[in-house]
């Protein structure tokens, strides 16, 4: 995105900030002048983080759980006011199983992490936001090209779509939108294909037209249109190299 001036004296709220897509998201905003929280379960990851960014001082810290509603609560009573919220946060580990080898329990932790998680954030998050904010989640390709073992991931994005379009009508004029990543590397892809993950990902830039699978930048870039561009809501934005033309 070009035009950054947005981000400049705003406030964003970043759950998944500590790696991949969200920390990709975290420094750009920070570069173009942004005060930003980023929240996650892990503490010590998120201190490490602010560590490697020299621990500005518009960057806080916040760990919490967003599928427990008394954490979330907790944290937006007391952030404040916000201009922008965006989750790229997923517990998918364990989920990629084919049927007979799926738990149920896991099945349940990513249903709470992208679609509770994303309801509590918009629950208690929407009354800091202005008429001018944002909320910004990201679904996945899974929606559309699913796979064997992926019942579960594919059942979720596809519902957090709906999600989105739904938060757009009740929380007018916030603009609530979500990107639709494709193959992107990043950590989660440790627990998609383990040791397989190199091989994975290069035999789908193989197959990709844009000849390469992503990149987190890719995804930060498109999170930054959707927060600067105040005719998009109730839209979900497709980053995924072609995937879902083959």
């Amino acid at each position: 995105m070009e035009d950054m001036a947005i981000f400049s004296n705003s406030r964003i709220l970043v759950v998944g900030g500590g790696s991949g897509m969200g920390l990709a998201l975290t420094r750009r905003s920070l570069a173009a002048g942004a005060e930003v929280v980023i929240a996650g379960r892990n503490a010590e990851k998120l201190k490490r983080v602010s560590e490697e960014l020299r621990n500005p001082a518009a960057l806080h810290t916040a760990a919490i759980d967003i599928t427990q509603e008394d954490q979330v609560a907790g944290l937006l009573g007391k952030i404040g006011r916000l201009d922008h919220i965006v989750s790229t946060a997923a517990d998918i580990e364990g989920a990629y199983e084919l049927l007979p080898s799926l738990d149920l329990k896991t099945a349940q932790r990513v249903v709470e992490s992208k679609i509770y998680g994303p309801l509590l954030l918009a629950k208690y998050g929407a009354p800091l936001l202005p008429a001018g904010g944002s909320i910004t989640f990201t679904s996945g390709i899974a929606a559309y090209r699913p796979s064997a073992r992926g019942a579960v991931v594919a059942a979720v994005n596809a519902a957090l779509e709906g999600l989105v379009r739904a938060l757009a009508i009740e929380l007018a004029p916030i603009r609530v939108n979500a990107v639709s990543p494709g193959w992107v590397d990043t950590p989660i892809w440790t627990f998609v294909a383990g040791d397989k993950k190199d091989d994975t990902l290069g035999a789908m830039a193989d197959r990709l037209p844009v000849g390469r699978v992503g990149r987190a930048d890719d995804i930060a870039d498109a999170i930054s249109f959707l927060i600067g561009n105040t005719f998009t809501t109730g839209t979900v934005l497709h980053v995924e190299g072609g995937h879902r033309l083959i």
